[in-house]
């Protein structure tokens, strides 16, 4: 992968983060580690291709729907 596409996927990725702690009122750090243990982390990475063509709405809601099915518990 080009360091210019790295710097991308990371600034999504950062964005999502964001965007789900503001989303559910809850600390960038907390965001970051509860999507990390739920599975949320590794959806983005994997499905970057297509959940950065939507919202952050949408990548949020997505995210909360990954980690509920993988044990998570904020709604």
């Amino acid at each position: 992968m080009l360091a210019n596409e790295a710097k991308k996927r990371l600034f999504y990725y950062t964005l999502c983060i964001g965007a789900f702690a503001k989303a559910k009122h809850i600390g960038r750090q907390a965001a970051f580690n509860y999507l990390l243990q739920f599975q949320g982390i590794n959806f983005l990475i994997d499905c970057y291709e297509a959940e950065h063509t939507l919202s952050l709405d949408n990548a949020v809601e997505d995210l909360t729907i990954i980690c509920h099915n993988n044990g998570g518990n904020i709604e």
